[in-house]
């Protein structure tokens, strides 16, 4: 039995070093193979041995503190925005009423006399506030205590705590109070969570907006009528009616009818593509003009639409290798700084002998080195780069992959699909016998054969009025031809190797007719029957309108266009050269491809592979960088780090750019959050931080990062 990967939701975490000790404790459980935790998203995901106990592995996080319960597999679940959602309503209510009391005591405290009376109503005002709205940090941080653990709300429960107790004892002994500050620090975090709540619920829209896109009917065929049903009633096989202006409700091939269909929410393309019976079509895209009847091929979580939320949310939930160190330093960050705190109260207290500027200088430490920025630099950059990727047609299966696009040096791409539109048309046709008869032959061969080429081929002689006919004994060579028996003639199509393997004479026109269609950029290649090639034929794929401008796009990025293919060298450098590609390898059969990609990484190089996902596959999975194009679904999706949505190349510069972008402010991120607490920690310490200021730069702090990662919603294309 295979290992599973079961999604918890996680409650109870407040930063980063949360999620570590979560993280670390899960990892060590029995049976839990690995495990990683999502702070911004609240959730984690553990591969986990099949037999275990995930009652045993729930309770284990729960010693420590925190409630994680398994997420049963199709159960409904409150999206992360709609939890994000609720706990900014709390935040929003909470802060209100903290400030209804904490705002008359700092004018009190600014503006009142310094007299008994006064100070007796700042301790009134300040004391709700602190154990009140203050009590959920309170309340954390004592469980982390039975734990002999610290978090952030450790730090904000004892700097508020000492302040509040300071003041208590100042109240009967005629000393200054900070009443004030205990109040200020409390509501002013409160106000940073409100905030930073907010911003995190939208870093999290884009699962939502995907999963809002589904069809809420779907109009099933039942008995000869026609009825409303839930698209998740649907079952593979049934027939399903979609009229111009709806929604097409699951995946499916139609049966019936035609009509243009809007793709853009699967592929990020604006132009509606026709599409006529026996093409596939895809739950949530809109039919914009005749009647559709559809057979449904996939419903639920097997469909395209689903399967695009999975790669999203298991990005999401995926770490970045720089987050390691954010992870590391968060882990001790606490603890050093209540040490540092202890110090900076000790030596104040021994230089001024003023308990009160001691208090204020520790405190302030505390408070303004709360790690929240650190937790949120990186996963919330994740969550908008790669949901903004999912609205543009490109998906990222990990975290992984934003910081490797920025070591590429070279991108490959396989010709035929990529950078040509994929569709062969039969061009040219040279033979010194019977022009029907020789198309005929061929036509009947390439048709059985399925292969592209032969495809495009097929369709060529058809549209020449030729009839084909069945063939027998049909033998598929791989990267060299097609043998097959017509008229009871052994026929052989393909490159010139295989004509001599099979011993059939090549005559120098037709040599020279294969050379002047390889010149072309042509795909040439040549026919025959009893020992003689009887024929040359010629196919072209045209290339993507966007292809030129993409090799450009890369050039721009400082990363090198190539391009592998299986046809000979003249063509592919003809090819190469209308799009401006001067790295060529020509000749490469299917199974070949990883090797070369395999060839350039061995000259140091690190290297994309653009590749349909099929038979490229092994060259995806080979690839520093594996970029499959296609509609997101089976082996497109298993093989790439990268899924471009759609057969346009330019979505490859998309996917760099948004990638690196996504990076750079994971970096940015990380650089304010370290400069920030390395900055302002000498400053708390050397008395120049009031607490209040100190807490309302903290929790300011975090919402700036997230706000930093919200930018990368305005990327555009």
């Amino acid at each position: 039995m295979t290992d599973d990967t079961v999604t918890f939701d996680v409650e109870g975490m407040t930063c980063a070093s949360c999620a570590l000790r979560i993280e670390r404790v899960l990892s060590r459980q029995e049976g839990v193979r690995d495990a990683v935790v999502n702070f911004a998203g609240q959730e984690a995901r553990a591969v986990i041995a099949p037999g275990t106990d995930l009652e045993a592995v729930s309770a284990a996080i729960d010693r420590i503190g925190y409630e994680i319960r398994p997420v049963e597999p199709g159960a409904e679940r409150v999206s992360v925005v709609e939890r994000y959602a609720a706990e900014t309503r709390i935040q929003l209510r909470t802060v209100s009423l903290a400030a209804v009391f904490a705002l008359p005591l700092l004018a009190i405290s600014m503006l009142g006399p310094e007299t008994t009376p006064w100070r007796v109503v700042q301790w009134v005002l300040a004391t709700p506030v602190v154990f009140v709205f203050g009590s959920q940090f309170h309340r954390i941080a004592w469980k982390r205590l039975q734990a002999f653990e610290a978090t952030m709300d450790t730090l904000i429960s004892v700097g508020t705590l000492a302040a509040y107790g300071y003041s208590t004892w100042a109240l009967f002994t005629d000393q200054p109070v900070f009443f004030d500050t205990a109040g200020m620090i409390v509501t002013l975090i409160l106000l940073g969570r409100f905030f930073e709540a907010r911003a995190k619920g939208s870093a999290s829209q884009a699962v939502t907006k995907l999963l809002e896109l589904a069809a809420t009917q779907a109009r099933v065929i039942r008995g000869g009528a026609e009825m409303l049903v839930d698209p998740l009633d649907l079952a593979p096989g049934e027939h399903i009616v979609v009229f111009p202006g709806e929604k097409i409700p699951t995946d499916g091939v139609i049966v019936a009818g035609t009509s243009s269909v809007d793709e853009s929410m699967l592929t990020g393309e604006s132009v509606p593509v026709d599409r006529v019976p026996g093409d596939e079509v895809f739950g949530a895209t809109i039919n914009q003009q005749g009647r559709l009847e559809i057979e449904v091929s996939r419903v639920g979580p097997n469909t395209a639409l689903s399967q695009i939320v999975r790669l999203v949310e298991e990005a999401q939930a995926t770490k970045a290798p720089v987050q390691k160190l954010a992870d590391r330093i968060s882990g001790v960050f606490v603890p050093a700084v209540i040490v540092i705190a202890v110090v900076v109260f000790t030596g104040w207290l021994a230089a001024t002998g003023e308990v009160a500027t001691a208090v204020r200088n520790g405190v302030a430490v505390l408070i303004i080195a709360c790690p929240c920025a650190l937790g949120l630099a990186t996963p919330t950059a994740i969550m908008v780069g790669s949901g903004r990727g999912a609205e543009l047609g490109v998906l990222f299966k990990n975290a992984e992959v934003f910081e490797r696009t920025r070591r590429l040096d070279i991108v490959v791409f396989d010709k035929t699909g990529t950078l040509t539109r994929g569709a062969m048309t039969l061009t040219d046709v040279v033979t010194d016998e019977d022009t029907t008869t020789f198309l005929r032959r061929v036509g009947s061969v390439e048709a059985a054969s399925s292969h592209p080429i032969g495809r495009g081929v097929a369709l060529g002689v058809e549209e020449r009025d030729v009839e084909l006919v069945p063939v027998a004994e049909l033998e598929a060579i791989s990267g060299r031809g097609v043998c097959g028996v017509v008229d009871d003639v052994r026929i052989a199509v393909g490159k010139p190797k295989l004509m001599a393997d099979l011993g059939l004479a090549i005559g120098d026109d037709h040599l020279a007719a294969l050379e002047r269609f390889e010149a072309e950029g042509k795909t040439a290649f040549l026919a025959g029957w009893d020992g003689e090639v009887r024929g040359v034929l010629a196919v072209a794929d045209t290339l993507r309108e966007t292809a030129a401008p993409t090799i450009a796009g890369l050039g721009a990025l400082g990363v090198e266009p190539a391009m592998l293919t299986g046809d000979n060298l003249r063509t592919a450098r003809a090819i190469a050269a209308q799009v401006g590609i001067e790295r060529v390898a020509a000749d490469v059969l299917p199974g070949d491809k990883a090797e070369e990609v395999a060839r350039m990484q061995h000259e140091g190089a690190s290297v994309g592979f653009v590749g349909d996902g099929i038979n490229d596959a092994p060259a995806l999975t080979t690839a520093d960088l594996g970029m499959a194009i296609g509609t997101g679904t089976d082996v497109a999706v298993e093989a790439g780090d990268v899924v471009l949505m759609s057969g346009d190349p330019a979505l490859v510069v998309t996917a760099l750019q948004l990638a690196r972008a996504t990076y750079r402010t994971i970096l940015q991120n990380l650089f304010w959050a370290f400069a920030y607490n390395t900055a302002a920690i000498p400053l708390a310490a050397a008395g120049l931080l009031n607490p209040s200021i100190a807490a309302a730069a903290m929790a300011f702090s975090s919402v700036s990062v997230v706000t930093n990662s919200l930018r990368l919603r305005r990327f555009a294309r």
